[in-house]
């Protein structure tokens, strides 16, 4: 596989403030990469500096083989880049907003009719393609705003939270068209707030305070943690899960409809609940992504 972003201890430090520090990071073509982290972790600024927005303080990185601090206009050039907030704008169309953009990256006035007419078919927006931007839901926001991301083919596209603040159905729908997209050997790195997001990409990155705590397919994640899950049903499911949280080696006691989700770490779980209480139900469950990521931070 070949290399599309490769990161040798990049760094940003906005005045005393350590935004990104040490990053080392490798992300090959046509992978899946997710950047987990929570709010003010360096998500954000770690993208800037992989576009070529923000200047690295120090450190070195390439992305699609280009210098990010001496080349970051060719960077720009063959890069699709999509924010939660859309980047359209409201008062075109769906085809103007994406006719705007196929000038923006250069495409020529002879190809850009047919690649105009293929991503519209892509996306299906066909029916939309004369309707303002600003009158369309926010899953439709979505779809024209990955295809112009798009419209130029690029070999590596960014996605900051791309899917926030729309609905399940059009969550699934999106990550189908990305996945189709890794396909076809166009290299994503998106970041995400949502576990179940996580999942299904093909490796994680995750960042807090600025740090890399771990990278690795989501199996890999979870099973360095060496994290137990069970599902309990208990008679006095506040005062049990209390209790259980005081245990040393119980990672967390989340309410999960009727029963409690049990993690623990390192540790016989079983024996751990039933030293607290005799469950009416037990079952062990599956250690997530989720999971991971709040032992790997309440760790920090």
């Amino acid at each position: 596989m070949t290399a599309v972003i490769v990161t040798e201890k990049l760094t940003k430090q906005f005045g005393d403030l350590v935004a990104v520090r040490d990053l080392d990071l490798r992300v090959e073509k046509g992978e899946i990469f997710g950047v987990l982290g929570p709010n003010g972790a360096g998500k954000s600024t770690t993208i800037r500096m992989l576009c070529g927005i923000l200047d690295p303080t120090s450190g070195k990185g390439t992305v699609v083989g280009y210098d990010i601090a001496k080349e970051p206009e060719r960077i720009k050039e063959r890069i699709g880049y999509m924010t939660q907030r859309f980047s359209l704008y409201e008062d075109l169309t769906v085809y103007e907003n994406l006719e705007f953009y196929a000038g923006i990256y250069g495409i020529s006035r002879k190809d850009r009719r047919a690649r105009l007419d293929e991503v519209i078919a892509t996306a299906g927006l066909q029916d939309r393609r004369k309707q303002l931007a600003g009158t369309l839901s926010g899953g439709w926001k979505q779809r024209v705003a990955l295809a112009a991301a798009t419209i130029h083919k690029p070999p590596l596209i960014f996605l900051d939270e791309p899917t926030a603040g729309v609905d399940p159905v059009t969550r699934r729908q999106f990550w189908d068209e990305i996945h189709r997209l890794a396909a076809t050997g166009t290299t994503v790195l998106v970041t995400t707030h949502y576990m179940d997001e996580a999942e299904r990409c093909h490796r994680l990155a995750f960042i807090f305070a600025g740090r890399l705590l771990d990278e690795g397919r989501p199996d890999e994640v979870i099973e360095r943690r060496k994290l137990v899950a069970l599902e309990i049903e208990v008679d006095d499911p506040d005062q049990v899960r209390e209790q259980l949280r005081q245990r040393p080696h119980i990672e967390s006691v989340e309410p999960y409809g009727h029963a409690l989700r049990v993690v623990g770490r390192d540790v016989d779980l079983e024996a751990a609940v039933r030293e607290v209480t005799t469950p009416k139900r037990i079952q062990r469950a599956h250690p997530s992504v989720e999971d991971a990521f709040v032992s790997m931070v309440r760790s920090q």
